[in-house]
Parts: C-alpha cells; sequence; structure tokens
C-alpha cells in the first residue's frame, strides 16, 4: 500500500490551522501543522514532507522568507494562502518560488483538489514519462529524479517551478522561447503566472548556474523576445 503524502500547514491561526489539518486528514493525507516558520523548518528537517501550505502572514519569520528558503533549498511544492487580494501580493510569492497561491476566505475543498492535483503531476513526472537525463556545461540534469548536479556531482536545489523552467529549456536548447511561451510550457494547474516571475525564475537559475550571472552564457535574454539556452545539450542515459 502507497504510503500517503505529507503535507505540511504553516499558519499561525488556530482555528484556521487545526480544522484545514483535519479537513486533509479526511481527504487520506497525512498532515504535520506549525504555527509559526522556526517550527516549520524543524519539522521540514525531521520529516519527509511532500507540499507545504503556507500563510504568508506569520509571527517573526513570515511565510514569503519560508518561502524563499524552501526555493533555495529543496524542490518542496509550496501553496500560499494570502489574505492579499492584489495582483502585486501574488505575484511576489510566485517570483520567490511558490507554485500556488489560495486567497482567503478559501473553500478547502479546492484547495485538497490543488494539492491532489499538485502531487498527482508531480508522481506523473516522476514515474510516467520515459527516462530523461541531459548534460551541458558541467551540469547534469535527471528530469525523471528532478536533480541538478554540478560538476563534482553534488546536488544544487532547486524550486518546483525553477525545476520545470530549466526543464522546458533545457529540451527547446538554441530555440529562443518568447515570456508568453514559457509561461504556457511551465503551467502548473490553475495557478496563473506573470512575466515577472519567469524573469525572476531565470534571474535565479542564471545565480545557480552561471560563474557571472551578470554576463551569462548558458540562459541569454534575447532582447524583445525572450530567452534561449545556448549550451550544448547532451542527452545521457538515465542513472539507476
Amino acid at each position: 500500500m502507497n504510503q500517503p503524502s505529507c503535507i505540511l500547514v504553516v499558519d499561525d491561526h488556530a482555528d484556521i490551522r487545526d480544522p484545514l489539518a483535519a479537513f486533509l486528514r479526511r481527504h487520506d493525507l497525512e498532515v504535520l501543522t506549525a504555527a509559526d516558520a522556526a517550527s516549520a523548518r524543524t519539522l521540514l528537517r525531521q520529516h519527509r514532507i511532500d507540499l507545504v501550505v503556507l500563510d504568508i502572514m506569520l509571527p517573526g519569520e513570515d511565510g514569503l522568507s519560508l518561502c524563499r528558503h524552501l526555493a533555495e533549498t529543496s524542490s518542496t511544492p509550496v501553496i500560499l494562502l494570502t489574505a492579499m487580494a492584489g495582483q502585486d501580493e501574488r505575484v511576489a510569492g510566485l517570483e520567490i518560488g511558490a507554485d500556488d497561491y489560495v486567497t482567503k476566505p478559501f473553500d478547502p475543498r479546492e484547495l485538497v483538489a490543488r494539492i491532489k492535483g499538485m502531487l498527482r503531476r508531480l508522481g506523473r513526472a516522476a514515474a510516467g514519462r520515459p527516462e530523461r537525463c541531459y548534460a551541458f556545461g558541467d551540469w547534469t540534469l535527471d528530469m525523471n529524479k528532478r536533480e541538478l548536479r554540478d560538476a563534482g556531482g553534488e546536488p544544487v536545489a532547486l524550486s518546483s517551478s525553477e525545476f520545470r523552467l530549466l526543464g522546458v529549456l533545457v529540451e527547446r536548447a538554441g530555440k529562443v522561447l518568447s515570456r508568453d511561451e514559457l509561461l504556457d510550457l511551465t503551467r502548473d494547474g490553475e495557478v496563473q503566472n506573470f512575466d515577472r516571475s519567469i524573469d525572476s525564475q531565470v534571474s535565479r537559475l542564471r545565480k545557480k548556474l552561471e560563474s557571472d550571472p551578470r554576463r551569462p552564457r548558458l540562459l541569454k535574454t534575447s532582447w524583445g523576445d525572450g530567452y534561449v539556452f545556448t549550451a550544448d545539450v547532451r542527452p545521457l542515459p538515465a542513472a539507476g
């Protein structure tokens, strides 16, 4: 029997956090809860977490800071809970690596649907497609293991959105892709991406891939058109 997916719910309001956790458990999900970012960081170190539901407004370290940490150190997907309905606030979350957002007040059935949809897509991405592994420059990218490794074989953390974008670019190396094309190709579920989120993801990828992000050699801007991955990409046998 498959182990249920483990969801971490981070919200300082017990009247939201506890009923939501109970609702998710009734839908066959394992749930851990935290009231602040410090507690969430502890749980993330101690447990295998498949997805984080994260409130933006937290005491102490806020949710955007924790989301940024997750994007920089893991590929764990994040769904933000926000009481802010403005587009700027939603874009800010997507720009730092969130995979989706839900605006408070929300219907818990919608949140469950988004969680399960994202987990299904991640499962299909890992198990349901041909093995694909690529080398470019000093890097190797294993699409099935969702791993990027440097010249020394050390893994480099990518957020889910960064991984999707890099995969799209690597598999279309040499082709100029507009922002609209990148938005369509990296879209995940119902989340609405924005031009600025693509630019931010490109900037983050350059910091991880390029020796000088201000003078990129692998991921270049095609002025007025979009971006192009100019590295020589070589397919490799997928690692066992």
